[in-house]
């Protein structure tokens, strides 16, 4: 085909798929920016409002508040009305309303803070492959503990990435029964306040590294949780897990690799007592590892930050019952957090 010829032809028009995967680059600090300067907060409260009374409100630039806001509109995460008021949709509020429980602002900001820096390192795991691209860099949980701030970040993206579907996760598990809950990795104890909720007569502890321990302590006062929540540092490649009768790990089996993971779910049946449960919570690939979205880009990002990867219902089925689980179920939520229950026996 001549130059000429194909410059006659009718241009097909960009898949809507691919239009947003290349100015997707750009949505996700937009979006960042209003939710740290407090763009949704106002249209919460005060919407639907032009883009010129937002900027007065918040004490901006209105050229600049009325091309984000623009920007938003065209994705779909706010609305723009006849009259050029903007307002946000009932489905996207309990996301972007800081009091909210599934309030995504913590983890959009790892992601637009952190993401990006690491995400370079692709193109050498590309040429090189991870293990030696990352031979002199640090661990990943030296580099997310790296100093306070990073702490109080990291800390921040896993409450909001985690407890408002662990409230879900809570009531899927069936928690009556259970006395001690042992939260392995347990952050700044997201699932740990969603159990002792949902059950009046559970007790919690989280297990995870000494620089989590200010956190947890923070959260145990905040929810009024003093004498229910405590705190037990330790690394779990080396030190033994608190004993308990329901151990989770939310978020945990996806930063290693199986034989590692073999590992630690051998030492969750150890300290699991007779006739316990384990409750892994994890994104899960479908069957044939086509998606969820969420859950692809998150393994991608699961190379870079960590050593591990998102895995199917069925791989983790596997690990179960190699480290001496049985009864292995798996049990959906409506978001992209999952429960995958195995069983110690009671013999």
């Amino acid at each position: 085909m001549t130059r000429q010829m194909a410059d006659n032809q009718t241009a097909p028009v960009l898949p809507i798929a691919l239009e947003r995967s290349i100015y997707g680059l750009i949505t996700t600090p937009v979006l960042h920016l209003a939710l740290e300067h407090g763009i949704f907060d106002r249209l919460l409260a005060d919407g639907p409002l032009p883009s010129s009374s937002v900027a007065e409100r918040i004490g901006a630039d209105a050229d600049t508040v009325e091309r984000l806001l623009l920007v938003l509109a065209a994705f779909e995460v706010v609305r723009r009305d006849a009259d050029g008021s903007f307002h946000v949709p009932v489905e996207i509020a309990p996301f972007v309303a800081r009091d909210s429980a599934s309030y995504v602002g913590g983890f959009v900001n790892h992601m637009v803070m952190d993401a990006p820096g690491r995400l370079e390192r692709l193109a050498e795991y590309l040429t090189r492959g991870k293990e030696a691209a990352d031979a002199a860099r640090p661990a990943p949980y030296d580099e997310f503990y790296r100093d306070e701030q990073s702490t109080q970040d990291f800390m921040d993206a896993m409450w909001d990435l985690s407890y408002g579907v662990s409230q879900e996760l809570a009531a899927l598990a069936g928690l009556d029964g259970h006395r001690r809950l042992v939260d392995v990795g347990g952050a700044n104890g997201p699932f740990a306040v969603a159990a002792l909720r949902q059950s009046p007569e559970l007790r919690a502890v989280v297990f995870d590294l000494a620089q989590v321990g200010p956190h947890l302590e923070r959260t145990r006062v905040e929810h009024g949780l003093a004498d229910r929540l405590s705190f037990v540092a330790g690394d779990f490649f080396h030190d033994d897990l608190p004993a308990g009768d329901l151990i989770a790990m939310g978020y945990v089996m996806s930063n290693w690799p199986d034989r590692e993971c073999l590992e630690l779910l051998r030492k969750a049946h150890a300290a699991c007592v007779p006739g316990g449960r384990l409750l892994i919570m994890e994104r899960l690939f479908d069957d044939g590892r086509d998606g969820p979205i969420a859950t692809a880009v998150m393994n991608l990002e699961m190379q870079v930050e960590t050593r591990g990867r998102h895995r199917t219902p069925a791989e983790y089925v596997e690990l179960l019952t190699s480290a001496g689980f049985v009864d292995p179920e798996v049990r959906r939520s409506t978001r992209d957090k999952h429960l995958v229950i195995g069983c110690k026996p009671s013999g």
